[in-house]
């Protein structure tokens, strides 16, 4: 087994300078551009297609909602009884209360598998990652490459990202921002691929080099889609079958998730089974849907002898009471970055987060804080996020908020504060708001000379970059208007 990857990647900076550098970088990456919009179409397609074949869509996506809302009114008495129920099955729980406390109970474990490990085995700790959001938002590999142990991605496109030393570009999509020419490329560096451009050949490539991972891994790892607080089921959603080895072969699996993934029943899991594939994939049913209730019993030949759930809350109870706390509903399917037009153009890198997109925005900033507050700029606020939402998440309400937490935190840049002031001033009277009505009307039809404006003096180039800008209106209402009414008093 011979994988070396870059180191994980650690916190991106989050100020507006890098920011703003990240977005730059994505809108000037011809092949970045080519990907995204095929992803974008493809995907929405395909989401639309999807949904016109579930009878009572809408009805649908509704009950959804009232299983969503219903688990965080009720959020602790739902995470009692399921963390009860993982137990009486033979699991192990974990409470976390934040990342450094996730990644330390997460580091302790692997050790302990180490320490059972068959006398002559030797070489540093294996672990067998399946997808985890929750591995990304806590910063994980990094901590395991720090411990002195080897992580390695065993879903496709994490794997991939993983190779290249980059951090997944999309919530169910890691490698969304590459095409298949990049990959060959990279498979015929590292593992001596003859050059192809087939798909399946590469995958046959990638499944040969993990399959020596499963079997030789000291832990498997998996992120959480669903847990039924009824019964302490864990539900795993996958369209590769990494998600069944990395939480079955190796001798202990771990599993990451977040307080909020519940819910309350198999009924109610059954009703977010019809509604995430279609949002996330255009499936009926992905391809492999993993229902975990505890470790292998006595009389089962497969399975962990040992199942560790790691419940991790790292912000997320500090916004249940807020105005973010909505976005807690969300089932992680990905609809909404493939139908923003932000998204479409900059893509998830840009966003310096684990969670990117519209819906990304508002948890990044309400788990990680004010810091993340400027994500919420990047949108156009045009609602299509929460159109596509199959849990109809208010998304553009919320990104609202969370930019009024960037104002009153003081993030906004000077020449933003001086000219909103400056806007006040002249809003507040009468004789500067006509006054200033001329000068922009005088002002912008020079500028454009009669049509559209194609350029504007910074920082008003940020539109004209990628917009023209209409010239103001020769008269304002009030003039037209006045001017009306004296042609009507002298007919």
């Amino acid at each position: 087994m011979n994988l070396d990857f870059p180191p994980a990647h650690t916190a991106e900076p989050q100020t507006a300078a890098a920011f703003h550098d990240r977005i730059v970088s994505a809108l000037h990456n011809p092949i970045l551009q080519l990907a995204l919009d095929r992803n974008a179409e493809r995907r929405l397609a395909g989401r639309n297609g999807a949904f016109a074949g579930l009878p009572n869509a809408e009805a649908v996506r509704d009950h959804g909602r009232a299983i969503r809302l219903d688990v965080l009114q009720h959020l602790d008495t739902y995470l009692e009884q399921f963390a009860a129920n993982v137990e009486r099955n033979g699991g192990q729980v974990h409470w976390a209360a934040d990342a450094a406390e996730a990644r330390a109970i997460v580091l302790d474990l692997v050790r302990q598998a180490v320490a059972r490990r068959p006398p002559g085995r030797t070489g540093p700790p294996v672990i067998a990652k399946g997808k985890s959001m929750v591995s990304e938002e806590i910063h994980l590999n990094h901590a395991f490459e720090e411990a002195g142990m080897r992580p390695v991605e065993t879903d496709l496109g994490e794997f991939i990202v993983q190779l290249r030393g980059e951090t997944p570009a999309h919530i169910i999509t890691p490698a969304v921002h590459l095409r298949r020419e990049e990959v060959s490329t990279l498979f015929q560096e590292r593992f001596a691929m003859p050059p192809t451009l087939d798909v399946g050949t590469m995958t046959a490539v990638a499944r040969a080099e993990l399959r020596r991972v499963f079997f030789n891994a000291d832990v498997g790892l998996t992120g959480v889609n669903f847990g039924v607080a009824a019964t302490g089921t864990l539900a795993l959603v996958t369209n590769e079958g990494n998600g069944r080895l990395c939480s079955t072969v190796p001798a202990m699996h771990i599993a990451l998730m977040g307080l909020e993934r519940l819910v309350p029943t198999l009924a109610d899991l059954e009703v977010m089974l019809r509604l995430l594939p279609r949002s996330a994939t255009a499936q009926t049913l992905t391809s492999y849907t993993s229902m975990i209730s505890g470790p292998r019993r006595p009389d089962e030949p497969d399975g962990p002898d040992e199942l560790h759930v790691v419940l991790v809350d790292n912000g997320r109870a500090a916004m249940l009471g807020g105005e973010l706390a909505e976005a807690l509903m969300c089932i992680r399917c990905g609809a909404c970055l493939n139908v923003c037009p932000v998204f479409a153009e900059i893509g998830g890198h840009a966003y310096g987060s684990p969670y990117s997109g519209p819906i990304g925005a508002v948890v990044s900033a309400g788990l990680f804080g004010t810091e993340f507050s400027q994500l919420a700029n990047a949108s156009s606020l045009c609602g299509a996020c929460r159109d596509v939402c199959p849990v109809r998440i208010d998304i553009p309400t919320m990104l609202l908020a969370v930019r009024g937490q960037h104002v009153q935190a003081g993030k906004p840049p000077a020449w933003l504060k001086l000219g909103l002031t400056a806007y006040a001033w002249v809003m507040r009277g009468t004789g500067r708001y006509q006054l200033a009505q001329r000068v922009a009307a005088v002002g912008t039809r020079l500028l454009g000379r009669g049509g559209w404006l194609k350029k504007l003096p910074p920082p008003l180039n940020a539109w004209t970059d990628r917009r023209d800008f209409p010239p103001f209106a020769a008269q304002s209402f009030r003039q037209r208007w006045a001017a009306k009414q004296k042609t009507k008093g002298g007919v």
